[in-house]
């Protein structure tokens, strides 16, 4: 639990849009030193930018977060710069879809190397130092933010690979969160579950590295991505909501952060299934024409 948060310390992964800028900016006007991380160096640039014109200290770095090297490096920089920070947003991440089989090697990788390996890797390499802060300074207070999503809690089809990828951060959130608790009372952690939030995750291939780079997308992909485009960017939800309730997630040590609280009764829906051991339920049940229209289009 951090409620003041003037001259701590927030490393923001994905800082160069989205929930980590928007978080950014919220950590510079509560007088926090800002650490951006993102892969697109003329967007962290702008965000550098931005960030120290509102008076905050920067440190800002290109990572690939899936790189378990790079990110320790990263906190060896950040511990040197700042000393162990208070808030660290686990937060960069891609999207992609399409019929699980007929995703590739590549898909998979990237996706996971970015959604999965980018919060191990953060975990990894940021706790410690936590903890050895804490063990120091019993006035010290840390927290912890994954960024899942509602696709972690559920299992909309024609988009496994991101499913797969956010139900894993989800599993390793709830278990950093157990696992703290038996070590400190200094520290915590909370999962973010955005639902529809316009934020650029449905442009993700324009950071995809050339060596996870695919030829053509399949049919099914084509029409996820079309999907993706228009949940997306219709959502009304923004995601400067968003990133205020992380900061309030943390004042008040909540740990699952929702963006769209009213979507939980899918969930919910999927929790009843499993308890009566029945089949999963219809995805689709409250929205049947976008059902219909997808089913349509994948069988063309």
């Amino acid at each position: 639990m951090i409620q003041n948060f003037e001259g701590k310390t927030a490393v923001l992964t994905g800082a160069g849009s989205g929930f980590g800028l928007e978080c950014a900016r919220i950590a510079a006007r509560q007088g926090m030193n800002v650490v951006l991380v993102d892969v697109q160096p003329d967007a962290l640039a702008t965000a550098d930018a931005e960030i120290q014109a509102l008076g905050a200290r920067t440190l800002a770095r290109r990572v690939d977060v899936s790189q378990p090297e790079a990110v320790e490096q990263l906190a060896q920089e950040v511990q040197a710069t700042f000393g162990a920070p208070h808030f660290v947003f686990n937060n960069a991440g891609v999207g992609a879809g399409g019929l699980v089989w007929e995703n590739s090697v590549r898909d998979w990788e990237w996706v996971l190397g970015v959604n999965l390996w980018g919060v191990i890797n953060g975990v990894r390499s940021f706790t410690p130092l936590m903890l050895a802060a804490a063990k120091a300074d019993a006035s010290y207070q840390g927290h912890i933010v994954n960024t899942a999503s509602m696709a972690g809690l559920l299992t909309p089809p024609n988009m496994g690979i991101y499913n797969v990828s956010k139900h894993a951060v989800v599993a390793l959130t709830e278990t950093l969160y157990q696992d703290l608790r038996l070590v400190t009372d200094q520290i915590s952690a909370s999962v973010l579950c955005p639902y529809f939030v316009p934020t650029g995750i449905n442009k993700s291939e324009r950071n995809r590295p050339a060596e996870l780079a695919t030829t053509e997308l399949t049919a099914s992909q084509r029409i996820g991505q079309a999907m993706s485009d228009k949940a997306v960017g219709s959502g009304k939800i923004t995601a400067a909501e968003v990133a205020q309730k992380v900061f309030d997630a943390i004042a008040e040590d909540q740990f699952y952060i929702f963006s769209h609280p009213k979507a939980l009764g899918n969930v919910k829906s999927r929790a009843d299934a499993i308890l009566a051991i029945q089949n999963p339920p219809d995805p689709f049940a409250e929205r049947p024409e976008i059902g219909v229209g997808l089913r349509a289009a994948l069988r063309q």
